[in-house]
């Protein structure tokens, strides 16, 4: 073999194996960290927002080495720079992939000192995705008669940490935290999921709509995620609700059908999922085509039908590291606390529903 080329396959193949572990990774979890500051003119006062998460609030867009950088943490970031007049650090520590108990165990107990800094805020978290994922594929890939354990698992697995996370961010977060911001899951998938399973329920000897199913038991972790919020210091941005209905009264009731799905505080857990799952199912859409008007819709999800949409540019996160940066604000102020963009992207209406609970100064 001629020397050039056995120099070339001795730098190739190091790469080559860096490839194919990030393969794996993003087949399992990826840490996808990043930090980015809100830099404001004229100020040298500055706060941080902590973000941990999934992939959700890493922004994933499909690849091991970059993420969307302004995902939902940061544009809360920047709608809290305008409030305050400050400049805001919005610090993401996620991990694509991750169930719960990852999350809580390696994000939020093993990096609690982003949250212990003297600068910091506001402290936000979202878990529970990939339990209801890993969930979803298994029950799908049942035959015979049907075993719901495995959802009725994911549910116990995401009450069980939230409230672990929240009793964690409570007793280890920097006194001065103003704010702490839990939020819920969206459905990815719901239209796909308007099918009939392969297993036959044991009580009906019938499939199973597995929409009807998945939706039942993620209105239960909706529900418990709101409400533990409330009974803990925590508040709670309903995602679900933002995301899966629409901005108009679709139904004639009165109401803005995103408003109408919201979690209402101090509701009993069967008053919330009879709204979901019964009362204003109707309502409810696949997130694909977000309605924000009777003739307009916007696509929150990506083509993996799962992942958040985004605007802008992206930022090193993953494989390769992660950046530290920052940049001028999108937006100096927003009328009527919502920026042009807020309801056209996923993240831009997730970092805005976050943004609602900000207190007006630091």
């Amino acid at each position: 073999m001629p020397t050039r080329i056995r120099h070339s396959l001795r730098t190739l193949l190091p790469l080559l194996a860096l490839l194919a572990a990030g393969a794996e990774a993003s087949a399992s979890t990826l840490n996808q960290n990043a930090s980015w500051t809100i830099d404001r003119a004229n100020t040298s006062t500055k706060y941080r927002v902590v973000a941990y998460g999934d992939s959700i609030y890493a922004g994933y867009n499909g690849s091991i080495t970059s993420a969307a950088k302004y995902s939902a943490p940061t544009v809360d970031a920047e709608y809290m720079s305008a409030l305050w007049g400050a400049d805001i650090e919005s610090v993401r520590r996620t991990k694509s992939g991750a169930v719960a108990s990852d999350v809580y165990n390696n994000k939020i107990v093993a990096e609690r000192s982003y949250m212990q800094a003297s600068s910091t805020r506001v402290v936000t978290f979202e878990m529970c995705g990939n339990d209801g994922l890993q969930a979803r594929t298994s029950f799908k890939s049942q035959s015979g008669t049907c075993d719901y354990t495995v959802l009725d698992n994911a549910e116990a697995s995401c009450k069980t940490y939230v409230a672990a996370a929240m009793d964690y961010i409570n007793a280890n977060a920097y006194p001065g935290v103003k704010l702490k911001v839990i939020s819920n899951l969206h459905y990815p998938g719901y239209a796909a999921d308007n099918v009939q399973s392969s297993c036959t329920d044991a009580s009906t000897g019938q499939t199973v709509k597995m929409q009807d199913r998945f939706l039942l038991s993620l209105a239960r972790m909706n529900y418990m995620m709101c409400d533990t919020a409330r009974q803990k210091g925590f508040t709670c941005a309903d995602n679900f609700a933002q995301y899966m209905g629409g901005d108009y009264d679709s139904n004639g009731d009165g109401q803005i059908d995103s408003d109408a799905l919201r979690y209402v505080a101090g509701e009993s857990q069967d008053s919330y999922v009879n709204r979901i799952t019964t009362a204003l199912r109707s309502t409810i859409r696949d997130a694909n085509t977000h309605f924000v008007s009777s003739g307009s819709s916007y696509d929150y999800i990506q083509s993996d039908d799962t992942h958040p949409t985004y605007t802008g540019s992206t930022i090193t996160s993953g494989l390769f590291g992660s950046t530290t940066g920052s940049g001028a604000p999108r937006y100096t102020s927003f009328t009527g606390g919502k920026s042009p963009i807020w309801n056209q992207y996923g993240h831009e209406r997730m970092g805005w529903a976050v943004s609602t609970f900000n207190p007006a100064t630091p």
